[in-house]
């Protein structure tokens, strides 16, 4: 690859603002005189092929492809398939990154000199070529909708994120169902307050009783899922917000816990109400995301254990009382009970609001990010921390303070070319022009550095980089005021606007940085002051600057290893393989964190390999155990207790125009009064919103407590250790004639056959599979399994480990079965092994695995049991006989321990079952989605149902 120098290097020329209106002055940062940044870097051309979850057929390919060598293939593949015009097949269809991001720079480089922001033609060249090498380097990346869109003859949409309006009337009701289909057309998402809307509980001017916006909620939801369903992409985000005063208060939080109670029904009934399974549409309200708005005045209620008053849409008098802390418990334990709804708090949002002259803020985005006046948008833009990390472990402040600027200039410009779905959005976002920069990767940076997420290190990093990104924005904001004049705005909220700059610079000022970060410190109190004085002179040209996005899609562009400002998720992922294919890796961040605390390359290695075959830290070799919280990850053994989720964004929201998209994780055993706990946390230490989501609250997850009943049934069998030392396993063999079972079966179209022989006490002995044809890789492999799956159930492990670790394994084929009693199956190996279950386990165990036939799911609809009358009568009997631990006797009848008991083969399978969370599949792909801020992004394809 051809080497460059580094941009540390090439810092001397600034870009700098003459103190005239004339334009912006850049100078190079990151590029060379002389030499296009395309020429600095090596290329090479890919084919890129994407088939069919289900049945394996093609559904994209386009050879040929080129990208710079340093890009990894998921980043090139998601980067042709999402952001690649024209028909494939076709000359139109673009083939390379180049054209790309020469559609969208020049685009930019072209506005920008258009409308004056250069002082010369030499400088607007000059932003295009640094603009074109960010870029190229995967330094930073707009968000999807400048990608899509800009430079093409399609409408030019530039912001992600919108936030709409809705009066008390029908006309503003059914424009709200237009506003948003158009929007959820583009592929961005929108949110909206419904607090205007009457109550149920108020009266019409007919003297009728108002339908409630919980009513209308249902509409707007239907809407929603009819364009999701017709659109080519996954579904828009959508956000709904009501008022904690509002009187259908109730209504509203309870609506979505009640509609998983009955997604629960239909699913024991045996219907398909995974997230995006075919039967889900026969429930409301799964399309948005729900927010309470809450007041201080309501807060201190709750602490106080005061009434709260409930008060009247049309003249504010207050209609009926409620108990603060009930309402409190009440908006709790609906989060427990299915995420939603999360929670917003008002005044601080409006403390930290630049113009409240023009009008509060009521709403957000979807994912809780952009909070701004009604019936406006923002465009996004995020910086991969990772690429700012010099040689020696230490963050390059000043490189970062040059890339900031020069996005925001790109940024600001955008908007003087931008459209808009709506003319009222349009007006408002041309009059504030409100921006997004943030920035990903966070939890990789710290790993690193050597940092712990949930550290005071950790905090204070994160703090002090966001402090400088935001000080850095409004700073050339301010300068670009000179140039090109402030916001129109800005002249009636001038004071307003300058006294949340000043806050921001208290902030910063009360900042408790550890030695380490003093010199970022200091570098953000430079930009701080500047930002006061230089505003004070000019005005500002934009309303809002700096927000943290989920960085979903944009993320897997710039290859970062974790989204937004969220920690790692797990230790251990899957890499793309040129050619197709995946394997599974340990991130790349661990070594370097590893030699950053000092650690020989023979330890590293030793601790790496460790890793990969557990998925976590614990018991590495030499890993000392003051380590182990620089590997803390979202997920998993380790994984960062929910207020860690809190503390860390409660350091970095004081240094936001916006908020954080990111949801706090809790684990399936948390109480509903520690989210609580959370909430109340949240207001105390100024947060704008949270999200909760507590593992397994949600129908469609895969089984998530298996691995912890494994793991208490290990602990209560385990011999002492020195009959582990002693035990020899012996083999108990099937008789030579034996009774046996034949299963034919059909995954999503693939068809297979199992054949499994019993003991004559009926316990499973051997399985054999058949699938794909004779001689084929595929069935070998199944052979090879077979017999190792009937060995280890001969040497005694118990049926219900292999259930346990091989139920929700996930790849192709996966899909529809032909099975009633097995509905829906992740794989073959999901299939088969609900199937051995269902045919020898007992009931008891079955029930502890989640797993029963299409009769036992029936019967619980309709009688809150699995088992009939007749059934449960017998059930002591037949438990006396299937439940005996056959496999644990020899053929002497003599018992011996198992494998389970007397080896750790169990224990290394079960590191390896990743803890997974509740996430919808793709609708591209069929992948499992995972977490990224409050909203998911699919690993395979880079969809998201977020804004960026």
């Amino acid at each position: 690859m051809t080497t460059t120098a580094s941009p540390s290097t090439r810092r001397n020329n600034k870009t700098t603002v003459d103190g005239s209106s004339r334009g912006l002055t850049i100078g190079r940062v990151f590029t060379t005189e002389g030499q296009h940044p395309y020429d600095e870097v090596e290329w090479d051309h890919r084919d890129v092929v994407q088939t069919n979850w289900k049945s394996g057929e093609v559904v994209f390919e386009q050879k040929a492809v080129e990208f710079p060598k340093s890009w990894s293939v998921n980043a090139s593949t998601i980067v042709t398939t999402k952001y690649f015009r024209g028909a494939v097949g076709t000359p139109q269809r673009e083939a390379s990154l180049k054209t790309l991001i020469d559609r969208v720079v020049k685009t930019y480089a072209k506005a920008g000199a258009d409308h004056g922001y250069f002082a010369t033609p030499e400088d607007g060249e000059i932003f295009e070529h640094e603009l074109t090498w960010m870029l190229l380097n995967q330094y930073f990346s707009f968000n999807s909708p400048v990608w899509f869109n800009v430079g093409t003859p399609s409408p030019q949409q530039v912001s992600a994120c919108f936030i709409l309006s809705v009066e008390d009337s029908m006309d503003s009701i059914l424009n709200w169902y237009k506003e948003e289909g158009f929007i959820f057309k583009g592929g961005s998402g929108a949110g909206l307050n419904l607090s205007r809307i009457r109550s149920s509980k108020e009266l019409l001017s007919s003297g009728g009783t108002a339908s409630g916006p919980v009513s209308f909620m249902r509409g707007a939801d239907a809407s929603a899922g009819t364009i999701k369903s017709g659109g080519a992409t996954r579904r828009a985000a959508k956000m709904v917000v009501l008022d904690v005063d509002h009187p259908d208060i109730v209504e509203f939080v309870e609506t979505k816990a009640k509609e998983e109670d009955k997604i629960r029904a239909l699913r024991d009934a045996g219907f398909d109400m995974d997230l995006g399974g075919k039967d889900i549409v026969s429930v409301q309200y799964q399309n948005a995301n729900n927010s309470v708005r809450v007041t201080d005045e309501f807060m201190d209620a709750v602490v106080g254990g005061n009434p709260f008053g409930l008060r009247s849409r049309a003249d504010g008098s207050v209609i009926e009382e409620v108990d603060a802390q009930n309402l409190f418990t009440k908006i709790a334990e609906a989060a427990w009970g299915c995420a939603d709804p999360g929670i917003q708090y008002h005044d601080t949002i409006n403390d930290w609001h630049t113009n409240p002259e023009t009008g509060p803020i009521t709403a957000s985005n979807p994912c809780s990010e952009y909070m701004s006046l009604d019936n406006s948008s923002c465009n996004l833009a995020s910086l991969n921390l990772l690429k700012f990390l010099r040689d020696d472990d230490t963050f390059d402040a000043e490189l970062f303070v040059k890339a900031v600027e020069l996005i925001i200039t790109a940024m600001d410009i955008s908007i003087c070319f931008a459209d808009f779905p709506t003319e009222p959005i349009a007006e408002t976002t041309r009059n504030f022009r409100q921006l997004g920069i943030g920035y990903a990767n966070l939890g990789a940076l710290l790993m690193a550095m050597g940092k712990g997420y949930d550290t005071e290190g950790g905090r204070s990093t994160a703090a002090a980089i966001t402090s400088i990104m935001t000080g850095a924005s409004y700073r050339r904001s301010a300068e670009l005021a000179a140039i090109v004049g402030p916001y129109n705005g800005y002249a009636r909220n001038a004071d307003a606007h300058q006294r949340v700059m000043r806050k921001h610079q208290a902030a910063n000022d009360d900042l408790r940085v550890l030695p380490g970060d003093r010199g970022l410190h200091k570098v953000a109190s430079r930009e701080w002051d500047q930002v006061v004085k230089t505003g004070a002179k000019n005005g500002f040209r934009n309303a809002q600057a700096s927000v943290l996005a989920p960085t979903g899609t944009i993320g897997f562009m710039m290859d970062c290893d974790t989204t937004g400002v969220e920690p790692d998720f797990s230790l251990v992922k899957f890499k793309k393989l040129v050619g197709g294919g995946s394997m599974q890796i340990v991130n790349q961040t661990i070594p370097r964190a590893l030699r950053k605390l000092g650690y020989s390359e023979e330890q590293v290695k030793a601790i790496v390999e460790f890793i990969g075959g557990h998925g976590h830290v614990i018991g590495a070799p030499g890993l000392a155990h003051e380590h182990y919280e620089v590997f803390d990850t979202a997920m998993g053994q380790r994984s960062i207790k929910p207020m860690g989720h809190v503390h860390m964004m409660a350091a970095v929201q004081p240094f936001l125009s916006g908020a954080i998209s990111k949801t706090v994780n809790l684990p399936e055993t948390a109480t509903v009064e520690e989210i609580e706990d959370v909430y109340m946390q949240g207001w105390k230490l100024g947060l704008k919103a949270l999200a909760v989501y507590r593992d397994n609250c949600k129908v469609g997850q895969p089984l998530s407590d298996g691995g912890k009943k494994a793991e208490d049934k290990a602990a209560v069998k385990a011999p002492e250790p020195e009959v582990r030392i002693e035990y020899r396993p012996k083999r108990a063999r099937l008789p030579k004639s034996r009774s046996s079972r034949t299963t034919s079966f059909s995954v999503s179209g693939a068809e297979g056959y199992m054949t499994s022989g019993a003991y004559d006490h009926g316990g499973l002995g051997e399985v054999f599979l058949k699938l794909g044809k004779q001689g084929s890789t595929l069935s070998g492999v199944m052979d090879a399994f077979s017999i190792a799956v009937s060995i280890g159930l001969q040497y005694g492990v118990p049926l219900e480990s292999f259930v346990q670790k091989f139920t929700n394994l996930k790849f192709e084929p996966a899909g529809m079965t032909d099975d009633p009693d097995i509905r829906i199956a992740q794989s073959f190996m999901d299939y088969i092994f609900r199937r051995l279950a269902l045919d020898y386990l007992s009931f008891d165990d079955r029930a502890d695995l989640g797993i029963y036939t299409a009769a036992e799911r029936a019967r619980y609809v309709e009688t809150g049991s699995y088992l009939s009358e007749e059934d449960e009568s017998e059930m002591s009997e037949a438990d006396s006989l299937r439940n005996t631990d056959f496999d644990n006797f020899n053929v002497d009848g003599a018992r011996q321990p198992s494998l389970l008991e007397a080896h750790t083969t169990a224990e290394l399978m079960e590191s390896l079952t990743g803890h997974d969370i509740d996430a919808p599949l793709c609708m591209t792909c069929g992948t499992k989605m995972r977490p990224s801020g409050s909203c998911y992004v699919c690993e395979g394809c880079g969809s998201t149902s977020g804004c960026s």
